[in-house]
Parts: C-alpha cells; sequence; structure tokens
C-alpha cells in the first residue's frame, strides 16, 4: 500500500509541475521553439547508438545484428527526420511565409491535394522517386487548406494545457513523436507515460528532451494500467493521447465495469477529455497482377516480407492479409519467393508480450499454417478463405501483433476486375483504416489508368502505399498519421485524430495520405518505368547494409552536409 501510495503521489508531482510550466510553454515566442528543436537534434545523435543498442538487448539480439537496422530507422532516424520536418516549417513560419507554399497546394476531383514530400532537396535526393501528397476532405478547396494550416503559430494561438501521452510499446520513437506533435502542434506541455515493455527508453528520452524537462514542460513516469487510469482520469490533464489497441481506449472512455457497454450505447462517457487515438488494425497489402520478371518477383517478394516481419510484425501497421489475384499465373511464383526469403532471413524470436499465445492461435485456426522460422513464428498461411463468415477467421477479425502473415486469394481475370474486389474486401472486411498497401507494376498503372486511380481513391485508410509500405509515411514527419476520418469514440476502430503532420494541416482538412515510391530500385527501374536513382531501401530485412545506411542517414538528417553523402551512398549501393 505504501509504494502504491509513494506512485500516485509521483503522479500527482508531475501533473502539478506541468501546470505550472504549461504558460510558460505557450508564451514561449516561435524564435525560442525553433532554437529548441535545433539544440534537440544534436542530443538524438549523441544518445543514437545507446538507444539502438538498448532496443537490441530488448528484443534478444546485438546493436550489430542485421536486425539493427530497424531500430535505427524507428528510434532515432524516424526522430530526427520529424524534429527536422518541424523545424523546416517553423522556420518558414519565423521568416514570414506561409506553412504551406502556394504551388503545393492544388485543388482535383472536387478536393484539395497537398503535396508534402520530398519538402527539401536533401529528402529528394536520398529517397528519390518517393513522393507523398495529402488528400483533403471532398469540398475543401486549396487556398482553404492552406488558410487553416498551422493555426497556433498564426491566428489561433492554443491555450496552455497539460497532455497525456500514453506511449506504445513496440517502435521506440512513437513516444517521442507524439511528445513533439503534442508540443509543436497542439500547444501543450507533456506527461508521457512509458509502456512497461519499453519503459528502458525513458533515460535515453529524458536526455533527448533534456532542455523541455528543465523548464517544465515534459515529464516522464512509469506505470502499467493501474497508473495510465490514474492519470487519464487527473482533473489536472487537459487532454489525452494514446497508441495502443481498442481495448485501451475502451477502459478510458467507457469503464470496465458491468456499466460499460450500457455507457457506449447511451454514449455517456466516463472521460469527456479531448482524445486522440492511434489503434491499428488487419493491414492489407494488395498485389495487382501485371508483368513481372524474376528480379520483380524477388524484390517485391523482400518488400512484402519486410512490411511483416520488420519488429517480428509488432507493427500497428504490419502487413497481415496478402490480398493476391487468385487467377494470375504469378501469384504462386511470389508466395514461392517470399518463402525463400522468410527461411533466410536471420533467427529472432516475436519478443513482444503475448505473441506466443497469438501466433499459437493462429495456428489453431490454421492447421496448414508453414512455420518458417524456429517455432511457431514467422507462420505463412497460404490460402485464407475470403468468404469465412465474419467472425470465424481471426486473421480476418484480430490483430495478430506477431510474424503471421495470411494470403487471400480474390477475383478478377484483368487488374480491374481484381482491383475493385481487392478494395472492397478490404474496405468490407478487414478491421481497421489505419494502412494499406498497394503494389503495381508501371506498365500494369500506364495501362488501367483509371482502374489503379480509382483503386488509390477507394481504399479508406489514412495511409495508402503505391509500391511502398503504409508504415514509412510513419517516419517522414510530414505525413499525417492517423486512421481514415470514420470512427467515433463509440466505434474508434483505428483511432481519431492525426499527430506528425509538420506542415500543421488542419486535422478537419485532411482525409489520407497517398505515398508513392518506384517499383524496382535502380538502376533495374529504368527499364520497368520507374524512374529514380534509389537502391534497395535500407529498411528492407534483406538490406545488408541498412543498419549502416540508417546510422548516416540519422547524422545526416540531424545537422545536413555535403560532405557526408558519399558515406550514405557507398553503404546504400551496397545494400
Amino acid at each position: 500500500m505504501t509504494s502504491l501510495i509513494l506512485d500516485i503521489e509521483a503522479l500527482d508531482r508531475a501533473v502539478a509541475e506541468l501546470r505550472e510550466g504549461a504558460g510558460t510553454w505557450t508564451a514561449t515566442p516561435l524564435a525560442e521553439r525553433v532554437g529548441l528543436l535545433e539544440r534537440l537534434l544534436p542530443r538524438i545523435v549523441d544518445e543514437a547508438e545507446e538507444m539502438v543498442a538498448a532496443c537490441a538487448r530488448a528484443k534478444g539480439y546485438g546493436p550489430d545484428s542485421p536486425w539493427a537496422a530497424e531500430d535505427w530507422a524507428g528510434a532515432p532516424w524516424a526522430l530526427a527526420q520529424t524534429a527536422s520536418a518541424y523545424l523546416r516549417v517553423l522556420r518558414r513560419i519565423a521568416a514570414g511565409e506561409e506553412p504551406v507554399a502556394a504551388g503545393a497546394a492544388r485543388e482535383r476531383d472536387s478536393r484539395a491535394v497537398v503535396d508534402v514530400f520530398p519538402a527539401t532537396g536533401w529528402d529528394g535526393l536520398l529517397l528519390n522517386g518517393f513522393t507523398a501528397q495529402v488528400w483533403t476532405r471532398p469540398g475543401t478547396t486549396a487556398d482553404g487548406v492552406r488558410s487553416r494550416a498551422a493555426g497556433p503559430y498564426r491566428d489561433r494561438p492554443a491555450d496552455p494545457g497539460v497532455a497525456l501521452v500514453l506511449g506504445a510499446g513496440n517502435v521506440a520513437a512513437i513516444t517521442a513523436l507524439d511528445i513533439l506533435h503534442k508540443l509543436y502542434v497542439d500547444g501543450q506541455v507533456v506527461l508521457a507515460k512509458m509502456n512497461p515493455v519499453n519503459a528502458y527508453l525513458r533515460p535515453h528520452f529524458e536526455r533527448v528532451f533534456g532542455e523541455f524537462v528543465l523548464r517544465g514542460w515534459v515529464r516522464f513516469v512509469d506505470g502499467g494500467a493501474a497508473e495510465g487510469a490514474h492519470l487519464a482520469a487527473h482533473e489536472g490533464v487537459d487532454s489525452i493521447h494514446v497508441t495502443g489497441s481498442e481495448r485501451t481506449h475502451d477502459a478510458i472512455v467507457w469503464g470496465t465495469d458491468e456499466r460499460a457497454e450500457e455507457r457506449r450505447h447511451a454514449d455517456t462517457p466516463l472521460n469527456t477529455k479531448p482524445f486522440s487515438s492511434e489503434l491499428g488494425g488487419v493491414s492489407p497489402c494488395v498485389v495487382t497482377p501485371g508483368p513481372w520478371s524474376a528480379a520483380d518477383f524477388r524484390f517485391q517478394a523482400e518488400h512484402i516480407v519486410t512490411s511483416k516481419m520488420n519488429n517480428s510484425g509488432h507493427n500497428c501497421v504490419a502487413s497481415q492479409i496478402l490480398v493476391l489475384p487468385r487467377d494470375w499465373d504469378g501469384t504462386e511464383r511470389l508466395l514461392a519467393e517470399i518463402r525463400q526469403v522468410l527461411r533466410e532471413l536471420p533467427a529472432r524470436s516475436d519478443y513482444y508480450p503475448g505473441a506466443d499465445r497469438r501466433l499459437a492461435a493462429v495456428r489453431t485456426a490454421h492447421p496448414e499454417a508453414e512455420a518458417h522460422g524456429e517455432g511457431d513464428c514467422r507462420l505463412l498461411v497460404p490460402d485464407v478463405p475470403a468468404a469465412a463468415v465474419e467472425g470465424e477467421d481471426m486473421l480476418l477479425t484480430d490483430e495478430v501483433f506477431g510474424s503471421a502473415l495470411g494470403v487471400v486469394r480474390l477475383p478478377g481475370d484483368t487488374p480491374d476486375a481484381f482491383l475493385r474486389e481487392a478494395v472492397a474486401f478490404a474496405n468490407d472486411r478487414l478491421p481497421g483504416t489505419l494502412g494499406a498497401t498497394l503494389l503495381v507494376h508501371p506498365r500494369t498503372e500506364k495501362d488501367h489508368r483509371a482502374a489503379v486511380d480509382a483503386a488509390v481513391a477507394g481504399l479508406r485508410y489514412g495511409t495508402v502505399g503505391v509500391n511502398c509500405w503504409s508504415a514509412i509515411g510513419f517516419l517522414l514527419g510530414y505525413t499525417p498519421w492517423g486512421a481514415y476520418p470514420s470512427h467515433t469514440r463509440r466505434s474508434i476502430g483505428s483511432g481519431i485524430g492525426f499527430v506528425h503532420n509538420a506542415f500543421m494541416l488542419a486535422d478537419d482538412d485532411i482525409e489520407k495520405t497517398v505515398l508513392r515510391a518506384p517499383f524496382a530500385p535502380a538502376p533495374r527501374g529504368l527499364f520497368t518505368g520507374s524512374l529514380s536513382l534509389s537502391p534497395r531501401p535500407p529498411y528492407f530485412v534483406t538490406n545488408r547494409t541498412g543498419a549502416t545506411t540508417l546510422k548516416r542517414v540519422t547524422r545526416f538528417t540531424a545537422a545536413p552536409s555535403l560532405a557526408k553523402l558519399p558515406g550514405i551512398f557507398a553503404s546504400a549501393l551496397r545494400g
């Protein structure tokens, strides 16, 4: 009882200290906010090696393992990239410029489309051929979207407030990026409760955010569900952001007692604070039939396996269902390449709590599942019945959050017919709207432009990646990250609201982000219609030099210099 009281006292003290600092953060001028980010970037670099090593230890491998590339991407680089994105936009505003340049926004199909990536010449060089657009909601105009961007830095200053960030336990940078968003976009000071799974990151984050901690604008605390519940209900907390599960949201908003469902039905929540969330779902990867070469099959197999095996599948937007054309002669060939890639990967475990239980449930539901790793991991279920009665197949109804990939085969003897089936299946059968990936050969897209455009427009997901795993939208900083705007607190799905979003587009304007990447790497892409200079991406789980490349990219992102480019390119080309 004594330790519980002491813990509660510590939590209350953290809230009180933040309330004292909230007004000073609101009053901090733009020039000083810019300076704080400028001084934060070198601290990311200083902390990077130890942060990556800590992540590797927690996952059961060494910092020199090929798997460590995911820790460079999902920890220091993601943080440096997003901080740099905010810094660039804030510098524009400080210089008297509009946050979104006039040429970046235009109207199309009764909505505005905003080009958000590449945002700098460096972006276009390091991720050549990668682009991102934000599609705003129908009825918006380019001028309206631009005028509403970055409101707190123009004519709509934020009120002082304390935001509670309930950190996720999987990808290291999530909590840190949510802190930046709450500080710089919502204008609130932040109490970040670390998830018990990655509480080891707390000292690293406290050093990275050292100035913010010293000045009373950020506090970190540890704890589980009980501490989270206490803070969520605390009268000193003004808003809540959570990355996690639908269950976490519902427990806070509706409670966990026997009357919780009654409250939901009546829409009488226990907690009425402003609440934003990113909650995952069952994410699809849709493969359009086309004239693929042997090299295409291998490259896209590596891409698909990356979208599943990054972080052992412990990602809210990991590909869980691979949607393939039933009648395409490339379907079995692609699956054969996927099996080969899975077998070739270095050993690792599914480290996230409960993964063994969830994977065992997949094996029980699908005895035919193929295991391509040690024990019940790297599972491939090669034929999940798409027409199964709802609730009958867990791969179609539950986020596994582990290394299991199900395959659904749909009809359609042409790309047009198949894409219509695939979009309807993804939208209507799979729970969640966070991210979807669409793979399509450039020649197929050229010959079936209307069908591909309709598929991109029709997919109801917060991020749609065309030849690009949708999770890349989480990393870029400029791209809003969140669910498709279709959920309510009574039916929360993949969540409400967007984070990151360095251009600070108004949440009510955003519908989704559309990412694009080369279908094939350079130089082979030149012969497929993928005109870019990008080699195999360093975040691919098959990239032999990914960790080295991403380490160098992290240092470059924090402090760009021409002298650093040769080392990046030399490493990237060897991957």
